[in-house]
């Protein structure tokens, strides 16, 4: 049977033998002359390796930088990064045989942009973009009341609509509706039962509401004109805020569902994420999952408020996630971690007897860092250091270049960022903020 060869530094190389044979699988060891295998990339590998015989495939760090093309081409092996951290194998082992990708979705993502009317044609193509690039499905051209966009709208849509964009109008003014059905719009956001006499007229799919969100029998009777006039139509019972009769508003959803199994239903989100001053990632995964257990495909959500920024690339990932959950018939757990921001799933620290460990091995007097939930360490080839207090640590590490102490006082904040957040940290390694995770900047980045 051919054998795993995991690649890997001196430093965690102990630590990764002892995992590795708790895995269940054929195995070996490379380790390679650096002691820090995060630093390794994959060209530099790949001019180094030497591959032992009876090998089938190579794992490496998943934190090492490159391209796992240039491995396979450099030994003719399928090549694999691993969990960021190498405690992780067992669980990313464990999921080998159900691989987790995510692509499609039940979820159309509806991104609106707010207020289009403020905007000049330019600024809604540049806005429109970045929805679509963060994976949204229909633009949606949010009009405020009492403004008006006949003259403007046309021409706007028009160029939106050249550049390949589904479009859907939001506004309840029978005006703005028909130019924006002329213009060619898919969707009208929405149809009352005061304006639903122009559905009959109308070209785009409407979203039907009803004047009072309870009114469910109104929405019944929209539904039943739509069929009888052989027209698609969705529906949307209205997602209240909090504390306006949020709990109330999601059994309309349920209770809509049960009467009409087979109809198409919108929900708008923003009314959650835009009026809750929290973290927007959780509420989205939330009402995501909501809505794929109840086969509400359609969505809308918005940016407007500073705390809901990306979160169209929030819905789409939610929406994703959710899909796959589903298929498998499991929580949303353990399929991609993007949503998870603030707090990492677990720490995963080395205990200080590794971390002691790890410096009988080290012979020079470059400083190495970690963190746990309670310490700040430090440790070279000669001194071995425990403090809770960066600055304390700081001063025993007794650095004289500015450089080489500008470099550790990065390091040692963006290690107590980690421990006070409870966040896996990394020497040289950008935090893991999920999906809004950035690379870290590096002196050579520098012109």
């Amino acid at each position: 049977m051919a054998e795993t060869l995991f690649v890997t530094g001196r430093l965690a190389a102990p630590a990764l033998e002892a995992v590795a044979a708790t895995l269940g699988i054929e195995h070996r060891i490379a380790v390679m002359n650096i002691d820090v295998a995060a630093l390794m990339t994959t060209r530099w590998i790949a001019r180094r390796l030497k591959v032992p015989s009876g090998i089938g495939e190579i794992v490496i760090p998943g934190l090492c930088e490159g391209e796992v093309e240039t491995l396979e081409q450099a030994t003719g092996l399928p090549v694999r990064k691993g969990p960021a951290d190498l405690r992780a194998l067992p669980q990313w082992y464990g999921r080998e045989a159900l691989p987790v990708k995510l692509g499609p979705r039940d979820v159309r993502v509806f991104a609106e942009i707010n207020d289009v009317q403020s905007l000049s044609r330019e600024q809604v193509i540049a806005r429109a973009e970045s929805y679509r690039a963060q994976g949204a499905d229909v633009i949606d051209l949010g009009l405020s009341i009492g403004r008006s966009w006949l003259e403007e709208g046309p021409n706007t849509i028009r160029a939106l609509r050249e550049r390949g964009f589904e479009l859907s109008i939001d506004t309840l003014d029978p005006e703005h509706i028909q130019m924006a059905d002329a213009a060619g719009v898919s969707y009208v956001l929405s149809l009352t039962p005061r304006t639903f006499a122009l559905a009959a007229r109308l070209r785009a799919t409407p979203v039907l509401i009803a004047e009072q969100p309870e009114d469910l029998d109104a929405l019944d009777r929209m539904a039943a004109e739509m069929r009888r006039l052989g027209r698609p139509f969705l529906l949307d019972p209205i997602l209240a805020p909090i504390n306006s009769g949020f709990a109330h508003s999601l059994a309309r959803y349920a209770e809509v569902r049960r009467r009409q199994p087979e109809a198409e239903i919108l929900m708008g989100i923003g009314n959650l994420t835009e009026l809750t001053e929290a973290d927007t990632t959780g509420m989205t995964a939330l009402l995501i999952g909501f809505c794929q257990e109840l086969r509400i495909r359609n969505v809308l959500t918005t940016e407007v408020i500073g705390w809901a920024h990306g979160v169209v690339r929030e819905t789409v990932l939610a929406a994703q996630i959710m899909h796959v959950a589903a298929l498998q018939g499991t929580p949303p757990k353990h399929i991609d971690s993007g949503l998870l921001t603030a707090k990492d799933e677990s720490m995963r620290a080395p205990s200080e007897q590794e971390l002691r460990q790890m410096q009988a091995q080290v012979r020079d007097r470059n400083w190495r860092l970690f963190t746990d939930a309670e310490w700040l360490y430090a440790f070279n080839g000669e001194r071995f250091l425990r403090e809770r207090n960066m600055y304390a640590l700081f001063r025993e590490l007794q650095v004289d270049d500015a450089s080489h102490a500008f470099y550790l006082g990065k390091e040692l904040m963006k290690a107590t960022i980690a421990r006070g957040l409870r966040k896996a940290y990394r020497q040289e390694g950008p935090l893991d903020w999920g999906l809004l995770s950035f690379p870290e900047p590096r002196p050579e980045d520098v012109q």
